[in-house]
Parts: C-alpha cells; sequence; structure tokens
C-alpha cells in the first residue's frame, strides 16, 4: 500500500514540474496539482497509527520528502533524457518553455528536500553533524546526492522502529511500574560536568526512568573539586531529600568520580544510616596512571594555568569555588590507592559497579578518541577513554558492557552524553534493568 502511495505521488508531483510541457492540462488541473503538493509538503508521512509522538511524526515525514524526492529524481531524469527531445520534436514545445519546465522542477525538488531536511535534521538523534553538512552542500550533485539521502533515510528509518518499539515496550509496562524502588535514585555526575537544567548529564536515562515509576534527583555538586569536598556538597543534597521527603535513604548510581565521592560521603561523613545501595558506573577507584603520568610530566606552569582558566570559566557557570587540579589530583593512582586503604565499605549497603569499554580510538568524539591510547599506553588495559576495566570494579561486579564490531561503549556512551543510539546496546534500557533490579531485591 505504501509503495503504491508513493508512486501516486511522484506520478502527480511529476505532472506539476513538466506542467509548462503539456499544454493540455487545464487550469483546475494546474490548481489542483498544486493544493496537492502544499497539502503533501504539509502532511508528507502516510503513517496514520494513534499514539505516535509528534517528533516521530515530524521526522517520518522527513524520510517521506526524501524518498518522493528521490523516486521523483529518477522519474524527472527519465522525463528530460528520454522523452523531453521527442515531446520537442512532435509538439513544438519553445525552448523557453521547457527550460522553464527544468526550472519549476529544480524549485519544487528543493522545496522537497529543504522541508525533508528540517524534519529530519531537528528531531533525528541518529543523524551525525557530517552528514547533516554533506546533505547542506551536495544535495544538488547527482549521485552523491542520492547516496546522502540514502544513508539518511536508513538512519532515521532504523530510529523511528527503535523509538516506536522502545515506546510500546514503555506502554505494556506503564502499569508495572518496573523503576518505582523503595528508596528514590540519586544521580551523581562525574568530574568537569554540573546537574545543569537544560543539558542533562545523563541524556535520555531520566526521562525513560521517570516514565517507569522511579524518583529521582540529582547530586548537585560542583563540576571539579577534591572528593572530600564534593563529598560534604552529597551530604548535604542527602540530607536535603531525607528531610523533605522522609524516604529514609537514597539509592546512588554514580558516575566517573562520582563514586568515589559518594563512596567517601557514605563511610567518613555518616552517610552509610542514609543510603541503601551504591552503584557506580565506570568510576576509576583505583585511579587512572595515564592521569598521574600526565601530571607528573607535563610541566607545573601549564598544569597550572589550565587549572586557573578552568576555575575562572566553572565560576561563571555556577561553581562556587571549583578547583581543577584538586579534582584531577584524587583520581591519580596512587591517590586512589590511598583513598582506599582509609574508605573502608561500610556494612548494610549494596556496593555494586558496572563498565563499559571501547574497542579503538574512533569508537568515541573528541577528547576521548585522544585519551584512548594514552589509557591503553599507560595502563596497558581495555579502557572506556578514561578508565580502565579492573579499576572500575567494586563490590559486586555487574559486567562490562560492549558491543560486537569495532565500536564498543565509551565513558560518554554509558551515560548517554551525546544521545546516540548504539547498535547492540539500548543505554536507556540498561538502566532501567538496572533500577529494576534494585527494586526487584527490595532497595
Amino acid at each position: 500500500m505504501l509503495f503504491l502511495l508513493r508512486l501516486l505521488t511522484t506520478a502527480l508531483l511529476l505532472l506539476l514540474c513538466s506542467a509548462p510541457l503539456f499544454s493540455w492540462l487545464s487550469a483546475p488541473a494546474l490548481v489542483a496539482l498544486t493544493v496537492f503538493f502544499l497539502l503533501f509538503n504539509l502532511r508528507p508521512s502516510w503513517e496514520r497509527r494513534p499514539g505516535i509522538p509528534r517528533r516521530l511524526k515530524i521526522m517520518m515525514g522527513g524520510y517521506e520528502l526524501f524518498m518522493t524526492s528521490a523516486w521523483l529524481s529518477v522519474a524527472i531524469l527519465g522525463l528530460y533524457l528520454v522523452y523531453l527531445p521527442h515531446i520537442i520534436s512532435t509538439t513544438g514545445v519553445s525552448a523557453p518553455r521547457a527550460l522553464w519546465s527544468i526550472a519549476l522542477t529544480l524549485l519544487l525538488l528543493f522545496l522537497l528536500l529543504a522541508n525533508g531536511f528540517f524534519r529530519i535534521v531537528f528531531t533525528s538523534t541518529r543523524l551525525r553533524l557530517a552528514l547533516r553538512v554533506l546533505l547542506i552542500c551536495l544535495w544538488w550533485c547527482p549521485v552523491v546526492n542520492f547516496f546522502l539521502l540514502w544513508r539518511s533515510c536508513a538512519l532515521v528509518k532504523a530510529e523511528y522502529r527503535f523509538d516506536l518499539a522502545k515506546q510500546e515496550c514503555n506502554a505494556l509496562r506503564k502499569e508495572n511500574e518496573v523503576c518505582a524502588t523503595r528508596y528514590p535514585i540519586l544521580l551523581v555526575h562525574g568530574i568537569f560536568f554540573r546537574d545543569w537544567q537544560l543539558i542533562n548529564y545523563w541524556g535520555r536515562i531520566p526521562k525513560e526512568l521517570t516514565r517507569n515509576g522511579a524518583v529521582l534527583y540529582y547530586g548537585e555538586q560542583q563540576s571539579s573539586a577534591a572528593v572530600a569536598e564534593s563529598a560534604a556538597e552529597l551530604r548535604d543534597q542527602i540530607q536535603k531529600i531525607i528531610a523533605e521527603t522522609g524516604c529514609g535513604k537514597v539509592n546512588i548510581i554514580a558516575h566517573s568520580k562520582g563514586g568515589l565521592d559518594s563512596r567517601y560521603a557514605i563511610s567518613h561523613l555518616g552517610m552509610d544510616r542514609y543510603v541503601a545501595s551504591l552503584t557506580t558506573i565506570n568510576t576509576p577507584h583505583r585511579g587512572c596512571v595515564f592521569a598521574q603520568e600526565l601530571m607528573d610530566r607535563l610541566p607545573a606552569s601549564l598544569v597550572r594555568w589550565i587549572g586557573i582558566r578552568y576555575n575562572a570559566i566553572f565560576q561563571k557557570l555556577g561553581d562556587l569555588s571549583p578547583n581543577f587540579i584538586a579534582g584531577v589530583t584524587d583520581l591519580r593512582a596512587d591517590a586512589c590507592a590511598r583513598f582506599n586503604e582509609d574508605t573502608p565499605d561500610r556494612p548494610g549497603i549494596l556496593y555494586q559497579s558496572v563498565m563499559s569499554t571501547m574497542r579503538k580510538a574512533g569508537s568515541a568524539p573528541f577528547p576521548l578518541n585522544l585519551t584512548y591510547p594514552l589509557v591503553k599506553k599507560y595502563d596497558r588495559e581495555a579502557n572506556d577513554g578514561l578508565v580502565t576495566l579492573s579499576s572500575a570494579k567494586w563490590g559486586d561486579f555487574l559486567g562490562n558492557q560492549t558491543v560486537s564490531g569495532r565500536r564498543g561503549i565509551s565513558h560518554g556512551d554509558i551515560i548517554d552524553l551525546m544521545r546516540e543510539d548504539i547498535d547492540g546496546f539500548d543505554v536507556r534500557e540498561f538502566y532501567v534493568s538496572l533500577v529494576k533490579d534494585l527494586k526487584d531485591r527490595g532497595y
């Protein structure tokens, strides 16, 4: 059915494009074709299933516009290359009318492609920046534009199917509230980030968890500070949550340095009374050898200069007293060795950990594509671009998350930092299963 609809649409648009060539087309017919063109641009998607999110409808409209443009381009090439000389010779169509038909065709194709492009660019999460730039620059180039359209349509179609399946899955389990844990979830970010409202550190994960019944809070600690200072900020946040909600305890899910901050708060600041579980995600419990090597090898003046610039920027972004050097120093391997000796796990708390690893430098964008080989060189181990596999293991180890092929899962992928769908790894579903397990175990 979709094939026939697309074929009919292409035929009608082809008639409109070639209208200057056919004198037998009446004025009412031209008006009807023009109205159809406008309506098709407004509602290009033939998908009429109820309950589909507006974003997906708009995105699939862009997909349909791209597909129709491709079909129309093939039809137009056939018309102009094969039949245009015959039409001119038999009907006496003048050269100006033929040129007008070509100009009209290019205009209509441009409008279809532009509409489809803007729909996809502002709704798709899988379309990379490079592909978007190529679409803008080379939409007019034969053969190349077909390849770009095909690649874009393939990505959009895969995203549509993936998101629709996820929506259906959530609809089926909505009543069960699989993430409605006994205690609320406290998400604790890592170093060099903050809990901004506009740019969520955890990507699409929080929405997925709350959609399935989770109650979430955020650590709200500064972007970079000594572990002890960040832990004190976490303590204040935990006490605030307990006082406001009366929940008694929280389940902490902490990424990167946030895991060290959480352990310090639990073991040294009395938060063991208020924490039911701690799940660390890619946390360098045993430190980062490469960070230690870099700090030792780089000129001290350069490290201080970077620290001063960093602190100045993040003070403007909301940190009260950021400390780049203190934050990085506490991630050194020797510092973490001392930390582990002085910070024993507290009884009665569930400690568990998760890790992910990249397979090559190209698995992640800057800067992880640069740090991955450095970690590989100094730590001599599989890593996520910052943290090694052995360094991340603490308490009950829940496994290493990776995918088949050459990509892997980076330090940013594991928190959905780039909001990217990765073949073989659904990061949102991973966190749903993680929190569901906490619920099933009574936490």
